[in-house]
């Protein structure tokens, strides 16, 4: 007999946004009980933040610049500060605008010469690889000193190894144009992909999505150790058992389909195959307002770390008066050994002194936090393998949704938007 009091009509597994958007949504489209299990003590997932010392850090860096009008509309009822999208680039200690290939002239002049040499010597067609498709753009030279070697950085994995299917707008692609005037002078151009960065004015990025936390029922705490579709019932790891109608999903899919019973061997081999990076946080308070003038910048050569941001650029509100702040990012393929703390924060470390983008009297701590999802890997066939196991998600009834649900490489708005669907499927 099946006790009402563990009986939802609705469980939405994973309290990030697309876990708080669905059940949000549902609350606010459809009658019956929407429950949102979280298996941390705390909600946001990748949007939330935590303390060091009266310094507050994101987890990594975000930054608004949704198109889309409905969320723009529930981020706007925050009060923000609108940033522009100015970003640098850190090479063997020159600095560069973003991207770089648009940003040559502090080059030396041979440099110049040889990288747009070679980008008119650039091959007409790309084979299907992402390496293959960064020389037909930019050249060998360009592409080899630059995204090729950042690629490595960021997606743990050699450019050769990714598909193509993510690029989109996310990579500018090379106009000759642009490049020449880069190389010539000094340029201000905006070449990303959004004209303001929005940041809340007060309590870190996870405040544009706080409001709607006022809405729903979510339980911290509840760890999922397996599903019974057959019953459809989820035991949690304080041993409680709900049961529920219909189940959304934004946990990472090879969790969930670890800790489903009864999951044929092809789905457990495709979500086992599924690549992914790490995050590891070197989060660093400084004394004083350091020199930095970067919201965010890029860094190609001196260091692990992959990019790094500055909150108390995003709003003064992340540090105490008169200190300053920076965030690095190391990313780590999921199949990788890991690295120590200690080695990256010694890293870190010795870039920031090497940048000279302060001096070690300057810095009050470094702090490591490791994020064990950062980003999904577009490596060859994910798609198809991806495929195999949402299809047999799809005939057990289970919705996925987020980042790490739909396994897709989501920004914070498609991710809020991706719970939003998943709850109008349940309504239908």
């Amino acid at each position: 007999m099946i006790d009402s009091n563990n009986m939802a009509r609705v469980v939405v597994l994973g309290g990030g946004v697309a876990g708080i958007s669905a059940a949000y949504h549902l609350k606010n489209g459809m009658a019956g009980d929407v429950v949102c299990y979280e298996a941390n003590s705390t909600v946001g997932g990748l949007l939330s933040n935590f303390s060091i010392s009266g310094f507050r850090f994101d987890n990594a860096v975000h930054l608004s610049f949704t198109k889309d009008e409905y969320v723009k509309a529930m981020f706007s009822k925050t009060e923000h500060y609108s940033h522009a999208p100015d970003s640098s680039c850190y090479e063997n200690g020159v600095w560069l605008r973003h991207p770089i290939q648009n940003n040559l002239y502090p080059l030396p002049i041979e440099d110049k010469v040889s990288l747009i040499s070679s980008f008119y010597d650039a091959p007409k067609e790309c084979g299907d690889n992402y390496s293959s498709w960064l020389v037909s753009q930019y050249g060998s030279a360009l592409a080899e000193r630059y995204p090729i070697k950042y690629t490595l950085k960021y997606w743990g994995i050699d450019a050769s190894r990714l598909s193509l299917t993510w690029i989109g707008d996310r990579v500018r692609k090379a106009d000759v144009g642009e490049i020449l005037r880069g190389a010539f002078e000094a340029r201000v151009d905006n070449h990303y992909y959004a004209n303001e960065m929005r940041y809340p004015k007060q309590g870190g990025y996870f405040s544009f999505i706080k409001p709607m936390l006022e809405k729903i029922d979510i339980r911290l705490n509840k760890k999922a150790l397996s599903i019974n579709l057959a019953l459809r019932s989820v035991t949690f790891a304080d041993g409680e058992v709900v049961f529920f109608d219909k189940l959304i999903n934004t946990i990472p899919l090879p969790e969930l389909i670890r800790i489903i019973d009864g999951v044929p061997e092809s789905v457990k081999v495709a979500a086992e195959s599924l690549l992914y990076t790490t995050i590891d946080l070197i989060s660093v308070g400084f004394s004083k307002v350091i020199e930095n003038k970067n919201l965010w910048f890029y860094i190609y050569t001196d260091t692990l770390a992959a990019r790094a941001y500055s909150p108390s650029l995003k709003s003064p509100d992340s540090v105490p008066d008169g200190a300053s702040s920076l965030q690095f990012e190391i990313y780590n393929l999921s199949t990788s050994d890991e690295l120590t703390a200690e080695d990256m924060i010694a890293d870190i470390k010795s870039y920031l002194i090497k940048s000279k983008l302060c001096s070690e009297d300057d810095i009050l701590f470094l702090h490591h936090k490791k994020i064990p999802y950062g980003n999904v890997v577009y490596d060859h066939d994910m798609e198809m393998r991806r495929q195999v196991i949402l299809d047999y998600l799809n005939s057990n009834s289970i919705i996925t949704a987020g980042r790490f649900g739909e396994w897709s490489y989501l920004w914070s708005d498609q991710a809020l938007l991706s719970g939003k669907h998943a709850a109008e499927i349940v309504s239908q």
